[in-house]
């Protein structure tokens, strides 16, 4: 594509708030510095339209890292045996919970691979408890069946992320060993139709992944309308089979921003987190990710002693207390002239075709 192609597409997009999956894939495939900032430039001032200028702060909890999946880019997987495992107590997760709260974020995510050693009815019990010192939940289990998202929604989960990491089947079965396309999907649904706010999200510079498969991604994100969308950078884990593959670091960055700029402008006021992922990429990458449609940092508050152990991909834990990590995000919003939210940061998307189940009062 040519540069006026490339600069025609932006007026378009200006004024449109939209492309075709074929426009996409030409801007994706298009190296352009000069257009590409003007790209995150105006994604940052939809930014500004449709979310404004508020920081929403979430502090995650990574409880378990055992994971029954064997995803061939995961350092969790289950065939990684030179993983030491670990599976927080109930006690210890409130207690790190009420440590978020009392530092003033107001949502708390609990996090782990796809554990069932936790089982339903406790899980719910976690949830309640978190629920009632004051913090909205979101949960990131992977797939359950219909029953138990059901009893974690009524206990008092919020939101739930599953993402699907990409939407090109070929590609998603490559890097899923045992797992199914459709039956993720149909979780989605799910959680959609229970009443969750729902989140998706992909892996960009994955072995083998196209434009045409980044720009697909954002148009399923567009079409489903997703609450949360995050969007990070693939990482090798050295023991996983993807572990050889080395992406160019500079042009992923560059890769991913685009990918989350595209997705800002098409979906609008879907929450973006700058991801973990992207500050490991880069030591600025979280805060460039502000700069161009982000608008959530997820601070880590996994005790020190398991965050080494949550390893999907290197160098993702450095041995920080979650206090040290929020002082940084909060030095952040300030350099950006932005401002923390001191409310859970709910969705600013409205499902009028959903209807959401009621919440039961529960009792343990």
């Amino acid at each position: 594509m040519t540069p006026e192609k490339y600069e025609s597409l932006l007026q378009k997009l200006d004024q449109e708030e939209n492309l075709s999956w074929a426009e996409i894939v030409a801007i994706i495939a298009t190296p352009c510095p000069e257009l590409d900032q003007k790209l995150f430039s105006l994604a940052d001032r939809k930014r500004e339209k449709y979310v404004g200028e508020e920081i929403h702060l979430r502090g995650i909890i990574e409880f378990s890292n055992y994971c029954r999946k064997n995803c061939l880019y995961c350092g969790l997987r289950r065939d990684n045996s030179t993983l030491p495992r670990y599976r927080m107590k109930p006690a210890e997760i409130i207690e790190v919970a009420q440590k978020i709260v009392d530092l003033g974020i107001p949502t708390v995510v609990l996090q782990s691979g796809e554990d069932l050693a936790y089982p339903t009815d406790l899980l719910a019990e976690i949830v309640f408890q978190v629920k009632k010192i004051g913090a909205a939940v979101t949960l990131s289990i992977g797939e359950r069946d219909r029953e138990d998202y059901l009893s974690l929604y009524q206990a008092g989960a919020d939101r739930f992320l599953l993402k699907q990491e990409t939407f090109d089947r070929n590609l998603f079965d490559q890097i899923h060993s045992d797992d199914n396309y459709d039956f993720r999907l149909a979780c989605q649904k799910i959680l959609q139709e229970i009443g969750f706010q729902t989140g998706s999200g992909n892996m960009v510079g994955l072995p083998g992944q196209k434009a045409k498969a980044l720009a697909l991604d954002i148009k399923k994100f567009q079409e489903w309308n997703f609450d949360m969308i995050g969007i990070g950078p693939f990482i090798p884990h050295p023991k996983t089979p993807l572990g050889k593959h080395q992406p160019d670091s500079y042009q992923q960055l560059i890769l991913t921003l685009k990918v989350l700029a595209l997705t800002r402008i098409l979906t609008k006021n879907s929450h973006l987190p700058a991801t973990t992922a992207l500050g490991v990429l880069s030591a600025k990458g979280r805060e460039t990710a502000l700069r161009c449609g982000a608008n959530v940092i997820m601070p880590d508050f996994t005790p020190i002693k398991y965050q080494t152990s949550y390893n999907i991909y290197p160098g993702k834990s450095s041995f920080e207390e979650g206090e040290y990590r929020l002082a940084q995000a909060r030095a952040m919003i300030k350099r950006l002239g932005r401002k923390e939210t001191n409310h859970p940061g709910h969705s600013l998307k409205r499902h009028p075709h959903l209807n959401p189940l009621p919440r039961r009062e529960r009792k343990f």
